[in-house]
């Protein structure tokens, strides 16, 4: 996909992963809408980046689908049409089962995944009605691909994000439509997110529960950071990752081979999961992918 000229709309864009991208799009040429919930560092970031290429920066919460709706209109008719939507804000935090409480689990799925859908569902109608080449980069995590070592909060949100983007770029391609999807699966990221997400955390009002994990969690977020920061590779690094896949055309996008083994170990565990024959007698030789071939045209008709 050419990306010079194009409209990027950039959610979490001031700082991190976002910040890495918008870099990677602003040396591409690329136009770019910057959007965050954090003021201070949005105008940081559209101030350094509108000395590369033409910038309008919103303050954006991706849980409020009106401002969101808002935005979307004002960015288009300031940048023109958006052909590269990259859904990144999110937020990460290490609970524990016995912590887990409804408004964790509301924090999480309503920006990890509820930020997804609603940059999805704002765009991708306008998208369709331009008909021109585009492209939607959701940014999910490692942990949307291995189902260990991270919180169920966290991974069921990411998982959802990879599952997301998956159907929506096999639909699009099956339809014809000149869409793209990119699913971002990052792994150790040198930014700062366990720290903004330790603020979001603190920010919320609950039971026992909720107080004991935010309190497990502003123990151990400097240790996460620290992890982070000595392990994790340079955001733009990651951000030039991610630009090379949406001008390749790539599916995924990984920053390592950290969870090689575990992701081996599940797709493993998956493939003996499955019966040795198929369970309806089918003549000749892959029924599986013949059956599963005439349910898709079958979706397709309904």
């Amino acid at each position: 996909m050419e990306l010079s000229g194009a409209t990027s709309f950039i959610t979490g864009a001031a700082q991190g992963i976002g910040l890495g991208i918008a870099r990677a799009l602003a040396r591409q040429g690329a136009k770019l809408a910057l959007t965050d919930i954090d003021d201070t560092p949005l105008s940081e970031a559209a101030a350094e980046l509108a000395e590369l290429t033409e910038v309008a920066a919103f303050h954006l919460d991706v849980r409020d689908r009106a401002a969101y709706a808002r935005v979307a209109e004002e960015a288009e008719e300031r940048l023109g049409p958006v052909t590269v939507l990259c859904n990144n804000a999110g937020l990460a935090f290490p609970e524990q089962p016995q912590d887990m409480s409804y408004e964790l689990w509301d924090l999480a799925l309503d920006i990890n995944l509820g930020g997804v859908v609603n940059g999805v569902q704002s765009f991708l109608p306008r998208m369709l009605r331009h008909g021109r080449p585009a492209h939607i980069v959701n940014t999910a995590s490692a942990a949307g691909l291995i189902g260990a070592g991270v919180g169920p909060m966290y991974t069921s949100s990411k998982f959802a994000v990879v599952g997301l983007s998956e159907s929506l770029r096999h639909q699009l391609e099956a339809a014809g439509h000149p869409i793209r999807v990119t699913v971002l699966c990052p792994g150790a990221v040198a930014t700062n997110i366990a720290r903004s997400s330790q603020s979001l955390v603190a920010a919320q009002e609950g039971g026992p529960e909720l107080r004991r994990a935010q309190a497990g969690i502003e123990q151990l977020t400097p240790r996460i950071d620290a992890a982070v920061a000595h392990f994790g590779i340079p955001a733009d690094t990651f951000g030039e990752l991610v630009v090379e896949a949406v001008k390749a055309d790539r599916l995924y996008v990984l920053s390592d081979r950290a969870g090689i083994d575990l992701i081996t170990a599940r797709t493993q565990a998956i493939l003996s999961a499955m019966p040795e024959h198929h369970p309806v007698e089918v003549e000749g030789e892959g029924e599986g992918e013949a059956d599963l071939e005439e349910l898709r045209r079958a979706v397709r008709k309904s």
